[in-house]
Parts: C-alpha cells; structure tokens; sequence
C-alpha cells in the first residue's frame, strides 16, 4: 500500500461527508451561489475540517485550484512574517476564471502567535475583494475575538458510532478486510470519533493480517484491555497494593505504556468499577492531581505507586 488510507478515503464530494450532514447543507448553499464568507472550521481532530475546505475549493474552481487556492499549515508557518509575506501577497492577486475570490486555507490556525493574528485581522479586513479566508482549528477560543467576528463558525462534532462503524465497513469493502462486530466496537471505542486515527489504526493493523480482531487492534494501538485495568483497580480497592503493583508494572510493560497513557484508562475505568459514589469521587480527583503530576515532569512509576496506595487506602 504506498498511498496514505487518509487520501485514498478521503470524501471526494460533499455527498460522501459522512457525520457532518448540517454542515454540509450550509457550506453547499454558499458553494452553490458562489458567494462564501470567511470561514472558522472548528472541532475535534479528524472530523473533517480540512477535507470541508479543500471540496470547497475543488467544488468552486474545478480545474484551476492550484492557480486560486494556497493552504498552510500554521503550525509550521506561525509567525508574523507568513501572514505579511505569503499570505498577503497571494491575497492581492485577483482571480483566475468565474469565481471572484481566491481561497486561503489555514489549517490549525490556533498555533499562530498573537501577533500574527492581529496581521491575519487586518489582511482579512484589507483583501476581502478579492480573497476568502477558511481558517481550520481544534481550539476556537485561541482564535482572537476580531478574528471569530469575522467569520461562520461552523462547528465539527466527534462522529457518532453508527457513522464510524459506517466508515469501517466502507474501508472493509474496499481492502478485502474481515472485522467483526466486536472489533467494531473497539474501533470506535479506541478512535474517539477521530476518522483520521481510526484509518491509521486500520492501515497499520492491516499490514499485519486481513483479518481485523481484537487482538491484533491492542496490539496495534498499544493500549491496555479495559478488563485489565478494571483488575488492576479492583485488586486495589480490596487493599492488596503489591498485587496491583505487579499487575500495573506488568501491563505497562507488555504494552509498552507510558504513565499519561495509563493513567487516562484508569480513570475511564473508574466510571465503570462498582464501588460507592463518594470513593469514585475521591478516586477521579485523586487521579486529577497525578495526571498534573506527570505533566509536570514527575517520575511515572512512583506516582503511579502512589495511586495504587491511595486506591488501597480507601
């Protein structure tokens, strides 16, 4: 396979979007009168933010996109001196055929620095004639006010489970994949609503059998079975704590898990074990405090010791 899955399945008309349907409907009425506004794509990675703005582009220019629309990555391009240099020049420019704009993309336009959105403000403001803004982030509350005023807001939502497992099917067709119902199940667990993720995870898990199982998926995605978890918090709330210790230390190891990573199935187990509502309480804002721990560069296997001691304690 040399050619990414996230290209190959791509939606290649707004009638292949799959989970964005309100969203579709609107940015089709805008593409149909020729006629977009500025635009802020935003949302959860991997809901089809980027694949909006490049079959607008596609729907509007047909075959002449790469004489009327620019797209950066503004997590690479984040400075002052993209917006004065790149973007302003290619703004200025009129454009080519029917349509009476050109088109900008920024993708992820929430890395830019403050100072280069105060330039992108006034660029949007000067060049509106002649170009159309679509600016894609997963943060809309990074995005200076001036900005989002601006701007459309179209807002991308997590898919839903029966348009992921939609999506799976889709990929299984097309591959000659074998995946039964509980691997779907765990796909859409695992992917979070995030089709890019969930097409990675099927790539990579591809490449080893045709047929998709939930083993092979664990594997693939190095992260623990939720059943071992749930034995890791149980054995701990019963107050064995050298029991969970070892349990703990082997399911990192055999999954190759770092300290983030477990401690964020620990606490979505949490919400499942049965104990009463005041120790999950105390459980969720105990897991809080190491989760903060970690991030700020704590040692992994000590807090997560200290975890496993509290969890026993109570």
């Amino acid at each position: 396979m040399t050619q990414l899955w996230i290209e190959r399945f791509r939606p290649k008309t707004f009638d292949d979007v799959i989970g964005q349907e309100n969203i579709v409907k609107r940015v089709k009425a805008f593409v149909e009168q020729k006629n977009i506004p500025h635009m802020l794509l935003a949302g959860s990675p991997g809901t089809g933010k980027t694949t909006m703005a490049l079959l607008i582009a596609k729907e509007l220019f047909k075959d002449s996109v790469q004489d009327n629309f620019l797209e950066l990555n503004s997590s690479d391009e984040r400075g002052i001196d993209v917006i004065r240099i790149k973007v302003k020049d290619f703004a200025r420019t009129k454009s080519i055929k029917d349509v009476p704009f050109k088109i900008i993309l920024l993708d992820e336009c929430d890395s830019l620095t403050k100072e280069a959105q105060q330039a992108l403000r006034r660029t949007m403001e000067s060049f509106s004639n002649t170009c159309r803004f679509l600016l894609s982030c997963n943060y809309s509350s990074k995005i200076i006010e001036p900005i989002q005023s601006r701007c459309v807001l179209f807002r991308f939502k997590p898919l839903e489970k029966e348009n992921i497992i939609k999506i799976i099917k889709k990929i299984a067709s097309s591959e000659s994949l074998k995946i039964d119902d509980k691997a779907c199940e765990i796909l859409y667990d695992v992917s979070e609503g995030d089709i890019r993720r969930l097409e990675n995870i099927l790539q990579a898990s591809s490449t080893i059998s045709k047929e998709i199982t939930e083993d092979l998926i664990y594997e693939t995605v190095s992260k623990a079975r939720p059943k071992e978890i749930r034995e890791v918090i149980e054995i701990a709330v019963k107050g064995n704590f050298l029991d969970a210790r070892e349990k703990l230390l082997d399911v990192m190891l055999n999954y190759g898990l770092a300290g983030l990573d477990i401690i964020k199935q620990i606490q979505k187990e949490l919400l499942t074990i049965k104990v009463d509502d005041q120790k999950r309480l105390d459980f969720i804002e105990k897991c809080g405090e190491i989760e903060f721990r970690l991030v700020e560069g704590a040692d992994e296997f000590i807090q997560l010791e200290s975890l496993i001691a509290y969890f026993s304690k109570k």
